[in-house]
């Protein structure tokens, strides 16, 4: 092979990772312009966050967050907090795109870089990754781009070839950002392993995808095994956080079109609309064209192993949404310990994102074949259709995300809060706020993520529907006790060293005045005043070695695997050159 073929060969390979790039840079721009910090909803990135107990999972609270607080405890501490989550939210929605580009190479080898090009699209450019960034789940996307890498590793186990389980285990990893995710790309590798086939055993490969699963999920296992957060759920949350029917949609088109968010608000503008219906129509289309050529490689067990859980989890969530499916919902919440996991239905349908990209590769290339253009036009086609489809994703979902400054005082209050003086409550009541510095969609408190001691919070959340009750039975204890102007002697006995009040957002104080005049105030500004409860300091929870041990294993896992797969990237990549310089 001559090098300017060898070249052109190698430019064609890359433009997945380039078109990838393009659009997640066309989805986050305004956080790549300008300076700032995410605060959208469930999403909080702050200059710096700390390694507390909460950050480890060790409350009374659900291990929802872990170990992705951990993770940005430690890098925030020589890398910026918002550069941080910027950084690695990019990362995952070009890992998205460029994984299922790489899906679609490994499994239809025979597709053109058109059809890669169009997987890719459809994996970045749909309702599901707008309505999770509009909630704020940012962290999930992770697991979500993880998915299409999973498969490609899966598969090159099935093949035996070499660096499929290093690579499994960097996805596993990754995925396992959160809870969610780790399940989601867990479940996905096991079904492509479990699949029939191939030149490995099936035991031998399902029982070490489990193993690495378990090592990746420590973080969150330990943290539930030693707190017990998160054991029993409200089984209010189940109807609360059903999947829901965009307009002309009804439930089951909704999730079908990958959208149908719990939240009415978290959508862009155009899925408010009639344009709901059309915009699923466009995006269906372009994968329906595919599904017959899928159907007749129904004999292959990868192929098998990814549609089938998509066909499935379309109709499950769906049916989650009828009178039975609550029902069955609730009565999980009640009787089967950590099912809380589980209640918001609508996000595992990232599991169909894998087989949607397929389908729509598959089908650029037979219309290619089948008609007299080419595939190059049918590719541009069929990404015209994709982009139409959701026009308001582009640049932070429509403008709707835009980076935030906090005011001074923030950093201020987050310099004299320390570690061992006490945990630390808030006012007004409640885990949302709405400031001006971050615009009027409500935002999770940022206070746990900022100061360096424990943040008590309730965990509940207001919804439509009225609340859903959390775990953080301590901190309803306290907030009680706020609220009906308590002798700070009552805060003292519970472990509580500070009040911190934030004014300018909604919200009940009570009779809190009382309390707080009791108190000496530490700092004050116009957005934020500190108190100090005299005599009382911290024990940091005596499980805190097991939970960071357990994050050290998961991490070790990530950057391991990470190291070992480079390594054997460089040294393939020294034989291929090798192998050129004597032909």
């Amino acid at each position: 092979m001559s090098r300017p073929e060898s070249s052109r060969m190698s430019t064609t390979a890359a433009l997945p990772a380039v078109w990838s790039l393009v659009l997640a840079v066309a989805v986050l721009g305004p956080f790549l312009v300008a300076p700032g910090y995410l605060l959208f909803r469930d999403a909080v990135s702050t200059p710096r966050s700390f390694l507390t107990d909460s950050a480890l999972g060790l409350s009374d609270a659900a291990a929802r967050a872990v170990p992705q607080d951990a993770l940005l405890g430690w890098v925030s501490t020589v890398v910026d907090g918002g550069v941080a989550v910027t950084a690695l939210l990019v990362a995952s929605l070009w890992a998205a795109g460029w994984g299922a580009a790489r899906l679609v190479a490994v499994v239809l080898p025979a597709s053109g870089t058109g059809a890669r090009l169009v997987a890719a699209t459809v994996a970045i450019w749909n309702p599901y990754v707008a309505e999770r960034l509009l909630q704020g789940h940012w962290s999930l996307l992770a697991g979500y781009a993880a998915l299409p890498w999973t498969i490609c590793a899966a598969v090159a186990i099935r093949r035996r070839r070499r660096g499929g389980w290093v690579s499994l285990a960097v996805c596993l990893a990754a995925a396992g950002l959160t809870p969610t995710g780790a399940l989601l790309a867990i479940v996905t590798s096991c079904a492509v392993l479990v699949a029939p086939g191939g030149r490995t055993r099936v035991v031998p490969r399902v029982g070490g995808a489990l193993a690495l699963g378990v090592a990746v999920s420590l973080p969150w296992l330990v943290a539930t095994a030693l707190a017990g957060g998160g054991t029993e759920a409200d089984p209010a949350g189940v109807r609360a956080f059903a999947a829901r029917a965009e307009p002309l949609l009804g439930t089951i088109g909704s999730v079908a079109g990958l959208g149908g968010i719990w939240n009415a608000e978290a959508v862009p503008t155009s899925r408010t609309t009639a344009w709901a219906l059309m915009g699923t129509l466009l995006l269906l289309a372009v994968v329906a064209c595919g599904v017959p050529a899928l159907w007749r490689r129904r004999r292959n067990p990868v192929i098998v192993a990814v549609v089938v859980p998509a066909v499935l989890t379309v109709l499950v969530i769906a049916l989650a949404a009828t009178g039975p499916g609550l029902a069955v919902g609730e009565w999980a919440m009640v009787n089967v310990p950590g099912a809380g996991l589980l209640r918001d239905t609508q996000k595992w349908v990232a599991w169909a994102m894998p087989a949607y990209a397929l389908a729509a590769a598959a089908g650029t290339t037979v219309l290619a074949r089948r008609f007299a253009a080419p595939e190059p036009v049918w590719a541009t086609a069929a990404i015209a259709a994709v982009l139409v489809a959701l026009p308001d994703l582009v640049w932070g979902v429509g403008g709707q995300l835009q980076p935030a400054r906090y005011p001074a005082g923030w950093e201020k209050v987050s310099q004299i809060v320390t570690a061992d003086g006490g945990d630390v409550a808030v006012l007004p009541a409640g885990m949302f706020r709405v400031f001006d510095f971050s615009g009027p969609v409500p935002v999770l408190d940022p206070s746990p993520r900022m100061l360096r001691a424990d943040v008590l919070q309730t965990g509940t959340l207001i919804v439509a529907e009225g609340s859903v009750a959390g775990e953080g039975r301590r901190a309803e204890d306290v907030e009680t006790l706020l609220l009906s102007g308590a002798d700070p002697s009552a805060l003292a006995a519970r472990g509580v060293g500070w009040v911190l009040v934030e004014h300018g957002t909604p919200g009940e104080s009570g009779a809190a005045k009382s309390t707080l005049d009791a108190l000496e105030p530490a700092y004050r500004d116009d957005d934020l005043s500190l108190y100090r409860v005299e005599g009382v300091t911290s024990t940091p929870s005596p499980h805190r070695a097991l939970a960071i041990g357990a994050h050290v294993v998961w991490l070790l896992v990530l950057a391991g695997g990470a190291g070992c797969a480079l390594g054997q990237r460089v040294g393939e990549h020294r034989r291929l050159v090798g192998a050129r310089e004597q032909s």
